[in-house]
């Protein structure tokens, strides 16, 4: 699994569908947005892995965690951080898990989350989704399980 872990002061994603949009998930205060993409070859106990990672990732202002500042964290799927662009010009997406395989570990993720007392929204897997988020530093990180 990979995520892109943004420390933010407020976030939100809404789902467009033609002209409308939809609200779906907002973050307000100090927090994280994290972008996770799935492989084929991942499995729950690596989303419990990677939200045990989010939840004592110590990036929050002052070095603090999630857990330690209860602070919120704004989950979306995210495909394309499997792309690969290394030949041509048209990115690959083989390496990323198909829907049936990569949602249900992504609610897993959530759900460990939630599990461990944190405050998490989420966007709309699958959907077309508008995130809008101030990234606090900036500060940005990638992981991968």
């Amino acid at each position: 699994m990979r995520a892109v872990v943004q420390r933010v002061d407020g976030a939100s994603v809404a789902v467009t569908e033609g002209a409308d949009t939809e609200p779906v998930g907002e973050i307000f205060g100090e927090g994280l947005c994290v972008l996770v993409g799935v492989a084929h070859d991942d499995t729950p106990a690596k989303a419990a892995q990677l939200a045990r990672k989010l939840w004592s990732l110590r990036i929050l202002e002052g070095e603090k965690s999630c857990s330690e500042a209860n602070a919120p964290l704004l989950v979306i799927s995210q495909f394309t951080l499997y792309g690969d662009a290394r030949k041509g010009r048209r990115p690959s997406w083989s390496a990323a898990a198909p829907g049936p395989v990569a949602e249900p570990l992504v609610d897993e993720v959530v759900r460990q989350l939630r599990a461990l007392g944190a405050r998490v929204e989420t966007g709309r897997f699958g959907a077309s989704m508008r995130v809008s988020l101030t990234n606090q530093g900036p500060f940005t990180v990638l992981l991968e399980i």
